[in-house]
């Protein structure tokens, strides 16, 4: 079987059960932003901790869940999920000091990873949004991404405390 139909050859995709649309709309952007969310956490994933390794498959099958979905699929998406990170950011931050600057993304190249993934996150978020406000997106898919770029900034946090990295805190310039 050959990966290529040729379909596409004119600007137009295929979405489940609806007609072609145009590579440029906004619901292919959204849907291609989730995509390269998702394939960043693979690069995270190829030498990631057993414990880390889970955690982001769990997130990578979520992100093909709402592809799928804003792609026309006829799944569901449970706000349990977005709950599931809020417990687990509450848990990460109990175990971290306590942030009353902003911080530099970067530490370690761990956490620099990390942090990269939650600006591809809310760059994915902010489509969605978009393509919401123009037909309209799944409350708890909105409420996830969310939730899934705080989870990531406390993911990127605890990586670096937990592999020496050091916090640097942003001090406006005053010049």
């Amino acid at each position: 079987m050959t990966i290529y139909t040729k379909k596409g050859d004119k600007g137009k995709t295929g979405l489940f059960g609806r007609e072609r649309v145009s590579k440029n709309s906004l619901r292919i952007d959204a849907i291609g932003n989730i995509d390269e969310a998702n394939s960043y956490l693979g690069v995270i994933n190829s030498d990631a901790s057993p414990e880390l390794k889970k955690t982001l498959n769990k997130i990578q099958e979520e992100l093909f869940i709402i592809g799928s979905i804003l792609a026309g699929a006829n799944l569901r998406f449970y706000s349990t999920r977005t709950k599931y990170l809020e417990k687990q950011i509450d848990k990460i931050q109990k175990k971290l000091p306590v942030l009353k600057n902003f911080i530099f993304p970067g530490g370690t190249t761990k956490g620099a990873q990390l942090f990269f993934a939650r600006t591809l996150i809310r760059r994915a978020e902010r489509t969605v949004v978009a393509l919401n406000e123009k037909e309209e997106v799944k409350p708890q898919i909105l409420e996830y991404l969310n939730r899934l770029a705080d989870f990531f900034y406390a993911l990127a946090r605890k990586a670096n405390h937990e592999m020496g990295g050091k916090e640097e805190i942003w001090k406006p310039s005053r010049k």
